[in-house]
């Protein structure tokens, strides 16, 4: 399916006009309108030209891919959660996180007490299966800003294959779904790595850097929030140092301090009044 069917498609599924478009397969962790930037080119042509995946052999995975036939978007998760929660109160600045399980690990009540913030990060997801559960997570807790990060586990093929556009074009369906229904986007580079422990040799990093490239171009483009974790956080390998992360993938309680104050300056930016 071409870029222009794809977002077709996903316009007459989540309601939004063509016009408004331009598992924990990681290991658990220590738990304005503007032309848009054009598609990159880094990765190969289509899915099927990549290096198939193939999961490690354990229980993990095999729940992982039974709950993509049952549920791929996993949706259950926080239904009952996202009903409890009810709609957001006078005044309150509501912000929810949408991403995997760098998100999940993420104490936010820790790193921002006291603050309205939602935590709605799957372990080991890809950006189609955010999407799938967006206006459920989403748009229907009725946030101020929704913090967007993903993408990494794409990379990694935990879902199967996906090309850097493919990637790009979920993100952007995202932040434009957020955009659509009057909630503020923050999108935050994905954080560095040169390996995935569970898919070894897929040589992320170039990738990484493209697609980081990518969002700081589009969130300029369309007047949302761009937020770099990986200019902060890397070390001279383009991955995660050892005093950030344990495996090179998952934050420890260090990398999450350098992460706070900077996703906090993008929610207040994102907050504050338009350009």
């Amino acid at each position: 399916m071409n870029r222009v069917a794809r977002l077709t498609l996903f316009g007459v599924l989540f309601g939004v006009p063509f016009g408004s478009f331009a598992a924990r397969a990681q290991e658990p962790g220590n738990v304005p309108e503007t032309k848009a930037p054009a598609p990159t080119q880094a990765a190969p042509a289509t899915p099927s030209e990549q290096k198939p995946v193939t999961h490690p052999d354990n229980d993990y995975w095999r729940k992982h891919d039974q709950q993509l036939m049952t549920d791929s978007g996993w949706l259950a998760r926080f239904k009952e959660a996202d009903v409890k929660l009810g709609p957001t109160a006078a005044g309150e600045n509501r912000v929810v996180f949408m991403g995997d399980s760098v998100t999940e690990g993420w104490h936010l009540d820790e790193s921002f007490p006291g603050k309205p913030y939602i935590n709605r990060g799957i372990s080991g997801q890809t950006t189609p299966q955010m999407l799938v559960r967006f206006r459920q997570d989403v748009i229907a807790l009725q946030p101020k800003v929704v913090v967007i990060l993903a993408g990494t586990n794409d990379i990694a093929g935990n879902t199967g294959p996906a090309t850097l556009e493919e990637i790009e074009d979920n993100l952007a369906s995202m932040a434009d779904l957020a955009h659509a229904n009057g909630i503020r986007v923050v999108l935050c580079s994905i954080l560095p790595a040169v390996d995935y422990p569970w898919q070894p040799g897929l040589t992320p990093a170039p990738k990484i850097d493209t697609i980081n490239t990518w969002l700081k171009a589009y969130a300029a483009d369309h007047g949302y929030v761009y937020v770099d974790f990986h200019s902060a956080m890397k070390d001279e390998r383009e991955g995660l140092p050892k005093s950030l992360s344990r495996d090179g993938v998952h934050p420890l309680p260090a990398g999450y301090a350098v992460m706070a104050p900077l996703v906090e300056a993008g929610i207040k930016k994102a907050q504050g009044p338009r350009d």
